[in-house]
């Protein structure tokens, strides 16, 4: 679908804070909804959007919600908040569904089932329009001419895949620009994961004989290229060439063993097999990709739940969301029937070009496929849950510790890095209850300060950071923890005054301890007048504390260094009005350097060649007018 095809979802109601809420009358709303088929949207009183539904029948659907005894507390709380509910009627249930799936990712409500943001999936490119093609690792859209194999379910697989090429057929992998320009063999050549065509020690038929080879082996065709080369080292060996043989003999060795361990017993085929494990309010979706025979390997998804929500919900919002980006292969295998799978798959098989069939009642080799991923998904939940649970025992400790009123949900951390001044940053990260939460983390340019005076800095960040939280109506954090000592806590409480910050939100800083080691930090409550606590270097509070802060640490450094970087790389001549990349070059060409230039008179700088008096005076008032 273009971009101009996609609904406008930028219009949200306004919501009116000064009138009083009146509650929302669901009879006389259902005796006007259409019997059509289309998209609800679930409203609270603020505005905000709650749930995304689709529906074949607008009227039915919505009436399930309001008629009847509700039968999860899930829907239980979503009916008791919603405020107003609005529809778009589509032509057919399949528009619904597209339509659905664009209004989850753009809102997120709260209440609908929310994978992680969508990523192109990699796969192993060969340029097989150059004369001597290359094998790489490619994500993105597929524009360039040549042969594209996969998608894989992570980079891991694809990499894996190509050093297996490397190490069988010795095809090249390095980008065009280096190859056209080299004059001898590169390392590649010398640990033999390369034949050197950049310099001509093979020829293009045998090189071409090698891709030829790729292409079958990559398409699955293991077993018939293990005969073919059998056959050649029979060959070899009759012509008494045993050195061609031994080197025949060791790649049908690599290939039977990769096989071994990629290789799907029953008829080949493009097939995605996707299982589902629920456990105490969390999911996992295991998702192995099987093409042409071969197990690319599998990945985990962990998507975000609501209470109450279910496996089946879980699976058919990973299909919608996963498939509808990226085409999804003639066969689709699950571990549970999802709603609306006619129209799903019709959907699908719109979107990939071909048709798509689901199944989740599957017998023999697929049968076995299915309990593999099932097997996989409890077993990758199972390890989850109890990393969580280890999670949860910090969140515990940290509530007792700090003596707050109730456990968090939501931690951010501040943090400011600089060098003497230049290229200072702040940065921002988020922990919940399942650790970091980097798709949150901030970065603040700093600007408009004293260089050097972190408390501006701090109040410059915290300031920009909750006056738009508040202004957007977005999560405020249950705890604030700030990198320092009692001065950027007094900054920190200013700021929160200034800006009316909920009494909620409670504020600690993070000193170092007089020693700045590790377990001595002290901690200055603002929510109990600035006393001063420590903990134990074995409190699992402590712990906690210590890999927020030394995340907002890490992430604000990598944020100073990237921009210091690059501001160095940055000439101050650029500055100047009138002063292109010629006259630039040609005035440290003839002064010798920066510091030179900036010693040199008006007269001495419009002897240069191509500097009139007028520039040459621009140049040194820029040096000495500061």
């Amino acid at each position: 679908m273009s971009d101009q095809d996609k609904p406008d979802l930028t219009e949200e109601p306004v919501p009116d804070t000064e009138a009083v809420p009146t509650p929302f009358d669901s009879k006389a709303f259902l005796r006007t909804v259409t019997t059509r088929p289309g998209v609800y949207r679930m409203l609270s009183a603020d505005g905000v959007i709650l749930y995304v539904g689709k529906a074949g029948n607008l009227r039915s659907r919505l009436s399930s919600y309001f008629n009847k005894a509700v039968d999860t507390i899930k829907t239980a709380r979503l009916v008791e908040q919603i405020a107003g509910v609005e529809v778009t009627v589509t032509r057919t249930a399949a528009e619904a569904l597209v339509l659905e799936n664009q209004l989850i990712k753009t809102h997120r409500p709260r209440y609908n089932v929310l994978m992680r943001d969508d990523k192109s999936y990699p796969y192993v490119y060969l340029s097989t329009e150059h004369p001597f093609p290359r094998a790489a690792y490619h994500r993105g859209a597929r524009k360039q001419p040549g042969e594209y194999f996969g998608p894989y379910p992570h980079s891991r697989a694809v990499r894996k895949t190509l050093g297996f090429v490397q190490k069988l057929f010795q095809v090249r992998q390095c980008e065009d620009s280096y190859f056209n320009n080299r004059s001898r063999p590169c390392l590649q050549y010398q640990i033999k994961r390369c034949r050197a065509p950049c310099v001509g020690l093979v020829s293009a038929e045998e090189y071409r004989a090698d891709v030829e080879l790729t292409l079958r082996v990559l398409n699955g065709q293991n077993k018939a290229v293990l005969d073919e080369l059998v056959t050649k080292m029979g060959d070899a060996a009759e012509s008494q060439n045993y050195e061609e043989a031994a080197a025949l003999r060791d790649r049908i060795t690599d290939l039977k063993h990769i096989t071994d361990q990629q290789f799907v017993e029953g008829k080949a085929g493009n097939v995605d097999v996707i299982a589902c494990a629920l456990d105490r309010g969390q999911a996992c979706i295991q998702l192995f990709s099987i093409r042409n025979g071969l197990n690319l390997g599998n990945t985990a998804f962990f998507p975000k739940m609501p209470a109450d929500a279910t496996a089946t919900e879980a699976l058919d919002r990973f299909l919608a969301q996963n498939y509808l980006n990226h085409a999804a292969p003639p066969q689709l295998i699950i571990s549970h029937a999802v709603e609306d799978i006619e129209v799903l798959a019709s959907v699908l098989s719109e979107q990939a070009g071909h048709k798509v069939t689901i199944s989740s009642t599957v017998r023999g080799e697929r049968a076995r496929w299915l309990e593999m991923a099932v097997n996989n998904a409890d077993l990758a939940l199972a390890q989850r849950l109890s990393t969580r649970a280890g999670q949860l025992e910090r969140f515990e400790s940290l509530t007792k510790a700090l003596q707050l009123p109730e456990m968090p949900e939501r931690i951010e951390c501040f943090d400011i890095s600089h060098t003497q001044g230049e290229a200072t940053v702040g940065s921002c990260v988020v922990f919940d209850r399942e650790g970091p939460a980097r798709r949150e983390y901030r970065r603040f340019d700093v600007k408009g300060i004293t260089p050097g005076d972190d408390y501006a800095a701090m109040r410059q960040v915290l300031d920009r950071r909750y006056t738009r939280l508040l202004r957007e109506g977005q999560t405020l954090p249950d705890l604030v923890l700030i990198d320092g000592g009692r001065g950027q806590l007094t900054v920190a409480e200013s700021v929160f005054e200034a800006l009316d910050m909920p009494a909620t939100v409670a504020l600690v800083a993070v000193g170092k301890g007089p020693a700045r080691r590790a377990g001595e930090e002290t901690l200055i409550l603002s929510y109990r007048d600035g006393e001063n606590r420590h903990l134990a270097a074995d409190s699992a509070a402590l712990h906690l504390i210590q890999h927020v802060r030394d995340e907002s640490h890490r992430h604000a450094i990598a944020g100073h260094r990237g921009k210091r970087g690059r501001a160095r790389k940055r000439s101050v001549l650029e500055d100047i009005k009138g002063l292109g990349a010629k006259r630039r070059q040609a005035l440290l060409t003839y002064f010798g350097g920066l510091q030179a230039l900036q010693r040199a008179s008006v007269e001495e700088i419009a002897r240069v060649p191509g500097i009139s008096r007028a520039l040459g005076q621009n140049v040194y008032d820029f040096f000495h007018d500061k």
